[in-house]
């Protein structure tokens, strides 16, 4: 049974219309799937009665109130004994084709991480989770919608205990999802880029709930105190220093592999037309 587990921003506005569109997602993933939403935000243990989901709602912070990324792995998997979790950001919508990207690694690797690309996507309104829901909404969003660059990291499927020790850095500031890579790799376990395999769509929305916004999630001391925790920008990896990709022929090794350095590489090649 794999666990996915969030820790969503406050319930308001239309915030709210987009993790309530995500995490009921979520929630048609199958009866196979368990859901954890963590924090105690407004709106958050409503949300998680909802859908059936469990609630956990103390979680360690920083000195801004901002929760740290290692109490949040540490507590999901001291809940779940399942071997693949997934930590996955509050306005990411998920369909079928995760759950059977999920299930071909798992079938594949004994050890992984899966992340992918998203696709940037305006949503406003709830969606109307029907028989069919599903199939308007990926023609919808791979119409209109915009496939981010591979320094977006939005999900992290993984086997239970792969980086054993994870640093204190603050969730939704920079260069903690580009170490969540970098040490996967180190530590040589595989590293899967599934967006090919699978449509993930990260709702827009403004940055109003982090301090001074957008400028502070990338250039605020919680953003400088994450970049010291991961080591510098040699290890800020993204989706394109991924070992394997997954496509409809299967898992392949990735062609343009190990350049290191994350962002860098991703703008090296940028250059180069890669």
């Amino acid at each position: 049974m794999p666990t996915l587990f969030a820790i969503p921003k406050p319930f308001k506005g239309h915030i709210a219309v987009i993790q309530e569109n995500a995490i009921r997602s979520w929630a048609y993933l199958g009866e196979n799937y368990r859901v954890v939403l963590m924090g105690n935000e407004p709106g958050t243990a409503e949300a998680a009665a909802a859908i059936g989901a469990t609630h956990i709602p103390q979680v360690a912070v920083n000195r801004y109130g901002t929760p740290l990324l290692n109490d949040l792995f540490s507590q999901a998997q001291q809940l779940s004994h399942d071997p693949l979790l997934c930590y996955i950001n509050a306005d990411i919508i998920l369909m079928s084709d995760f759950a059977q990207a999920l299930d071909r690694l798992a079938r594949r690797k004994k050890r992984f991480l899966m992340v992918g690309q998203r696709l940037d996507f305006d949503q406003t309104q709830p969606i109307k989770f029907d028989t069919d829901w599903q199939t308007p909404l990926r023609q919808r969003a791979q119409q209109s919608g915009s496939l981010r660059n591979p320094t977006g990291i939005d999900y992290f499927a993984f086997t239970r205990g792969l980086w054993g020790n994870i640093p204190p850095f603050a969730v939704g500031r920079t260069a903690f999802d580009n170490w969540l890579i970098y040490r996967a790799r180190r530590l040589k376990a595989p590293v899967i880029d599934a967006t090919a395999a699978v449509t993930a769509i990260h709702q827009n929305h403004d940055y109003n709930h982090a301090g001074s916004g957008y400028n502070w999630i990338w250039r605020g001391p919680e953003a400088k105190f994450n970049q010291a925790l991961a080591g510098g920008q040699a290890n800020h990896y993204t989706i394109w220093d991924s070992t394997h990709v997954l496509t409809e022929r299967g898992l392949e090794p990735r062609k343009q592999s190990g350049l290191g350095g994350g962002i860098w590489s991703y703008r090296r090649s940028s250059r180069l037309g890669a």
